[in-house]
């Protein structure tokens, strides 16, 4: 029958036997000096074992490298994917920074405008633009307020650059629509600030982004590039003033030169952005009547 006990007092003395030996044999290789037995075996069983290893270490190495590439392929997925991360955060902020920048820098024209213009006695009240007509004539934008706020039709609505054009008949609680002037149906009595010569602001016919000054005789002062166009705050006998006086419209950037043609023609530029409008304000006091 097999004895646990003593096979355990067995294992114990052969291990003590072992701890001994490894003792003599650690104080004798510390004891002798380089040239002994001892450090002849280690060397011998050195140079024996190294080609050994040396083969192990070739063989092994693919697959050591194998194991590496993955490792670093790993990481470096980890760290693409954290810059990716950064990125994308960065990238919002930026874009959300350059939003606010906008919408601070259009408000702050608006501000402006009222501040030089005295339109606050007019109670303008600030619309965000959330339409845009979808044709190429892009004649109309669509804002968020209404007659809840004030909003009615045939008011005058500027920007921060100048005037933008007059709400529409299309007036809802919440929101309206404001007819552009490069409507095709819009006009604006104009005068150039410079001289005082007034005509009336109309989109050309078939080209609703080219706008010209109409009804100027040849006869009147002349025209030049240049000049600057506000709105007259007067009626004329063919389109009575919706604006009130001095809104700035646009600056000339041409003047044909038809001397058979009664009236000049002059073109010019619209100061408002007309195609990159966020923010605008209807004048909604005092109310003009219509043109008739």
């Amino acid at each position: 029958m097999y004895d646990s006990k003593k096979a355990v007092r067995r294992r114990r003395a052969v291990l003590g036997l072992l701890v001994a030996c490894s003792l003599i044999l650690l104080t004798a290789y510390f004891g002798e000096s380089a040239g002994g037995g001892l450090h002849a075996v280690q060397r011998g069983f050195l140079e024996a074992v190294s080609p050994i290893q040396e083969g192990a270490s070739r063989a092994l190495k693919p697959v050591r490298d194998l194991f590496g590439w993955f490792g670093d392929t790993l990481d470096a997925k980890k760290e693409r994917d954290k810059l990716r991360d950064e990125v994308r955060q960065w990238r919002n902020q930026a874009i959300a920074a350059e939003a606010a920048q906008r919408k601070a820098d259009q408000l702050g024209k608006l501000v402006g405008l009222d501040r030089d213009l005295s339109l606050n006695q007019m109670a303008p009240v600030t619309a965000r633009v959330t339409g845009r007509s979808p044709t190429v004539w892009f004649s109309t934008i669509t804002i968020d307020k209404g007659s809840s706020d004030g909003v009615r039709p045939y008011q005058p609505v500027v920007t921060g650059d100048g005037l933008v054009g007059t709400v529409s008949t299309t007036v809802a609680r919440d929101s309206s629509v404001v007819r552009l002037i490069t409507d095709a149906t819009s006009g604006v009595t104009a005068r150039v600030a410079s001289t005082d010569v007034t005509g009336v602001v109309k989109p050309a016919v078939g080209s609703p982004n080219d706008l010209r000054l109409e009804y100027l005789r040849h006869a009147d002062n002349k025209v030049e590039v240049g000049q600057d166009l506000v709105t007259a705050g007067t009626s004329t006998s063919r389109l009575p003033s919706l604006f009130p006086q001095g809104i700035p419209i646009g600056r000339v950037t041409k003047v044909d030169q038809d001397e058979v043609d009664v009236f000049q023609r002059v073109h010019l530029r619209p100061f408002a952005q007309l195609r990159r409008l966020n923010f605008v304000q209807v004048l909604t006091d005092p109310v003009r009547e219509p043109p008739t």
